[in-house]
């Protein structure tokens, strides 16, 4: 019986490929999860905790808790078309399946994982809250700057996953980090090939063939063009 060749440089170890592909498909599943248990705990509190109150004033006047339903975007923009933001998430969730099938970056499951979270939080309102599905209203409970989100539209845990998320993967790609592990890199100039002349002056226009020999000068001898 032979014995198995010895790995070499150039040898990949079995598995090796589907085991630098699980640690980041598992950070992004595992990072999602923990966004959507966080975001509706917190919704949780706030319904149970700021229904039929006034909001709650932290960091002298910089956070406020006000409870608040959102059939829309931010500043309940599009809440005439509640319908569309379900069907928006979905098709997030499954484009970012269909990429996790080359998923071999960390920082990018990461990344991922935070938009897998937020958007699933508040894909949980809009298909299961009131008035009905696929048209629930998001709870929004933190508001920055003003008690009635004035400043700035008030938020959640889910949309705050989702922003870090995004402003995560906009970083990743201006510094060429490639989801499948590899850096995107300028291309550089094709090497000269072998024997070729480098060394021709600007200007010579010589095209192929025997050099052509200049006039002979007075000590007699002869220079190449």
């Amino acid at each position: 019986m032979s014995a198995a060749p010895p790995a070499g440089p150039g040898t990949a170890e079995p598995g090796a490929a589907t085991k630098s592909r699980r640690r980041p498909v598992t950070i992004l599943l595992s990072l999602a999860l923990f966004a959507v248990a966080v975001d509706l705990f917190t919704k949780h509190l706030a319904l149970q905790e700021l229904s039929d109150r006034e909001p709650v004033r932290l960091l002298g006047g910089a956070l406020y808790f006000s409870l608040t339903r959102n059939s829309g975007a931010a500043w309940s923009m599009g809440s005439d078309y509640t319908f569309i933001f379900p069907v928006i998430g979905l098709a997030v969730l499954g484009w970012i399946a269909w990429m996790a099938r080359t998923l071999r970056s960390v920082p990018w499951a990461i990344s991922l994982g935070l938009v897998v979270g937020g958007v699933t939080g508040n894909l949980i309102d809009r298909i299961f809250r009131a008035p009905g599905w696929f048209v629930g209203h998001v709870v929004d409970m933190i508001s920055v700057f003003d008690p009635y989100g004035r400043v700035f539209p008030i938020f959640n845990i889910a949309d705050s996953a989702l922003v870090c998320g995004v402003v995560l993967a906009v970083g990743l790609e201006f510094t060429g980090r490639q989801r499948d592990g590899t850096r995107a890199v300028g291309e550089e100039p094709p090497a000269p090939a072998a024997g070729t002349d480098d060394a021709t002056p600007p200007g010579d226009d010589a095209g192929p063939g025997p050099r052509a020999e200049r006039p002979t000068t007075d000590d007699g001898r002869r220079e190449r063009a």
